[in-house]
């Protein structure tokens, strides 16, 4: 019997050549310091420091801190990944030159960013799992009870691909040094005027505004899916719009370098 070792030139499949890439970035992510900054400890000082602060300053929530701010830091933890780490990080991959030699890989632009946008759901599944874990610790306990679960996934899926395409589009455009400082500021923009962590009602006028924003409609949506068990369809609508915005925004001024 004879083997045959005749060479077989030729790529992966694009699946195999997606889940590849998905899993080099999310451990590329978890490896940095400055991503795990982002990705963890700054929502979980929110989380705790928003609980404690509260009272303090006479915030009038409907419901207890933590059930309000819980859902709020899970937005705040997609935003911190899937917008400000992914553009900073892509940013300064285009620089460097890896997007480029990427692009002679068999690899497809598409792939590349799916595999990126698989990447990213890696480390939001873990960052959940840490969020969630600490409310409880702080005597979360969400009252949408079993029900909430499909609108929260939903939400959380859909706030991952508008910030994600506007993430690639801000890195798709801007030099490596612009693109860190305008995610870092947009982030910053956000948290603290985005009705991301605290609802769009305690903004007041502004609040209505901020609720068209993609940080307020992730934000909206997951306080209606943890507190009341239901889609809110307005945000959703509203992050559905983002992402296509992104989406097309991306395919269209993305370059490899």
């Amino acid at each position: 019997m004879t083997l045959d070792l005749s060479p077989a030139p030729g790529s992966a499949p694009l699946g195999r050549q997606v889940l590849a890439q998905a899993s080099m970035e999310a451990r590329l992510m978890l490896r940095h310091g400055e991503q795990l900054l982002l990705a963890v400890v700054i929502p979980l000082l929110v989380l705790v420091g928003g609980v404690i602060a509260v009272d303090r300053v006479g915030l009038d929530l409907d419901q207890r801190p933590i059930d309000v701010l819980t859902p709020g830091v899970l937005a705040l933890a997609v935003m911190s990944t899937a917008f400000t780490s992914l553009a900073i990080a892509t940013g300064f991959e285009r620089r460097y030159g890896v997007i480029k030699r990427l692009g002679a890989s068999p690899l497809p632009r598409h792939g590349l960013l799916l595999g990126k946008i698989l990447g990213l759901l890696v480390v939001e599944a873990m960052q959940v799992v840490v969020v969630l874990v600490a409310a409880s610790l702080l005597g979360w306990r969400p009252s949408g009870g079993a029900g909430g679960i499909a609108p929260a996934v939903l939400a959380l899926l859909l706030g991952t691909a508008a910030f994600a395409s506007l993430g690639l589009f801000v890195a798709g455009v801007l030099r490596a040094e612009a693109t860190l400082a305008a995610a870092n500021l947009v982030y910053l923009l956000l948290m603290a005027g985005g009705a991301v962590v605290i609802p769009a009602s305690s903004y007041g006028g502004f609040g209505e505004v901020a609720s068209l924003l993609p940080s307020g409609a992730l934000g909206e949506a997951l306080r209606a899916a943890t507190i009341e068990g239901v889609f809110d369809v307005r945000a959703m609508i509203v992050l559905v719009a983002w992402a296509a915005l992104g989406t097309v925004l991306t395919a269209t001024t993305f370059s490899w370098e």
